[in-house]
């Protein structure tokens, strides 16, 4: 082939591999499937305590819920609030732990186009069976196995779209979460709206119909995907490389990173549980004589969070161009204090409720506006880092395992959620800024401790190795 006949060739593909924001097509899909997957996930997210505290847990209702009274067994006898917090809790941490399960299946079986695929559709049945109270615990499995079969294999695609060198993928994952935070805003809207002012199960429902919208946007961007060996009926599978030393001292740096992230994220979390509890019962939510709903809350969190994502990542390449930019590790310990800071935002609430009045919402919108930069600092910066250095045979399998923080973190968001009623509402959320506080101090020993170590040595191994 002549110079002259490989130039158009070439052209055509450098536009096709920035024909998305200066990305290629692939990411526009995943980023769009996503949003309208979180979408549906955040508006059934955002009722679920409500609509448990208010009208399924309720005399009269709860009976009609198969296998209730066992899973109150199982929570030693627990009503009301706390039971609703601690399914919550569960619900929330299970669905970060099927990941892995998701992970070993897009690796070994299915492939993880195959395994989203299903996912989705099983997600979508459980958003549809949450309209009836009988198969209301029925729901939250398929919704806890679908989006175990979803999360991990649509993130792992994403890094999957660039090559190791290519220093977009940093961007490629904060457009990433643009599309996640934009779902996130629309579903209180909709979803919230729906479930609080004309039926919970109308919220459900368009829950529903919002996962089906995304599987069918998946489905029409399956040629701009990354290629991956299942791909082809019938083909062999090609052999995998072996992990050498470089990939488990990666492999082993990541997997310390976990319990840590699983504790950093409990304040930002605790946003779905308890808060909304609490600002359903004593923040001033009016506009004139309407009383707005509760779940618009998760909406502005989504907006600011959005606005600091897009502004975060503005910054740093500013100053990228001055100074020497901080490394993941570092912006994590910047997040931190900024989730304490949210945290004492949401104390000083507390404090301030005048007698027999309603919280005005100064302080609350002053911790989604600190929480939110926080966020920006925490969640996309572990993503990309977990992409980066999970080794390629096992990546599916390390992005599932980095959900184990999710796993943890909400774990714990459901079990303190439990406590909420026997708490004062200040020492509530100061015990949330110490769990901020504690994540702070265990980045900042890795960084200085941990970290240089494993790090350098598994650089000096890639060098020689090369």
């Amino acid at each position: 082939m002549t110079t002259a006949e490989a130039t158009p060739k070439l052209d055509i593909e450098t536009r096709a591999d920035r024909a998305f924001l200066g990305h290629p097509k692939g990411l526009g899909y995943l980023a769009f499937t996503e949003a309208w997957e979180r979408f549906s996930y955040y508006g059934m997210q955002a009722l679920l305590v409500l609509y448990m505290v208010k009208h399924l847990l309720l005399p009269g209702q709860v009976e009609q819920v198969a296998g209730i009274e066992q899973l109150r067994g199982l929570y030693g006898g627990l009503d009301g609030q706390a039971f609703a917090s601690a399914i919550f809790g569960t619900y929330a941490a299970t669905v970060y732990l099927t990941p892995i399960l998701g992970g070993w299946l897009a690796d070994r079986v299915l492939g993880k186009r195959r395994t989203v695929l299903l996912g989705a559709i099983t997600m979508a049945l459980g958003h549809f069976l949450m309209a009836f109270n009988i198969t209301f615990l029925l729901a939250l499995l398929c919704l806890i196995l679908g989006s175990g079969m979803f999360k991990g294999n649509i993130a792992s695609q994403v890094g999957a779209l660039y090559k190791p060198e290519d220093l977009r993928r940093a961007d490629a994952f904060q457009i990433f979460y643009l599309g996640i935070n934009a779902g996130v805003i629309a579903s209180p809207l909709v979803v919230g709206t729906l479930g609080e002012k004309v039926g919970w199960h109308y919220g459900f429902g368009a829950a529903g119909i919002g996962m089906l919208i995304g599987l069918a946007i998946y489905v029409a961007g399956q040629k701009y995907l990354p290629k991956e060996h299942f791909d082809v009926p019938g083909k062999a599978a090609e052999p995998r490389a072996p992990m050498t030393r470089r990939d488990w001292l990666a492999t082993l740096a990541l997997l310390l990173l976990i319990p840590v992230m699983a504790v950093a994220i409990v304040p930002n979390n605790q946003i779905f549980n308890a808060y909304l509890v609490w600002a359903d019962h004593d923040f001033a939510l009016r506009w004139g004589d309407t009383v707005l709903p509760t779940t618009w809350l998760v909406t502005l969190d989504a907006i600011v969070s959005v606005t600091f994502l897009a502004g975060v990542a503005l910054f740093y390449r500013w100053y990228g161009t001055r100074w020497q930019e901080p490394d993941e590790l570092a912006k994590m310990i910047i997040g931190s204090a900024f989730s304490m800071g949210g945290m004492a935002c949401l104390y000083m609430a507390a404090i301030s409720v005048p007698e027999g009045g309603k919280i005005g919402l100064f302080w609350p919108v002053m911790f989604h506006i600190v929480n939110s930069i926080g966020f920006a600092h925490m969640l996309p910066v572990s993503l990309a880092l977990f992409a980066r250095l999970a080794p390629k045979q096992i990546n599916a399998t390390v992005i599932g395992l980095y959900y184990l923080a999710f796993f943890g973190g909400n774990s714990l968001v459901g079990y303190l959620g439990t406590k909420f009623e026997t708490m004062s509402v200040p020492a509530f959320w100061l015990m949330h800024l110490m769990f901020a506080a504690a994540a702070g101090v265990v980045f900042i020993l890795f960084k200085l401790l941990l970290a240089p170590r494993l790090m350098h040595r598994a650089e000096v191994e890639d060098v020689a190795l090369a």
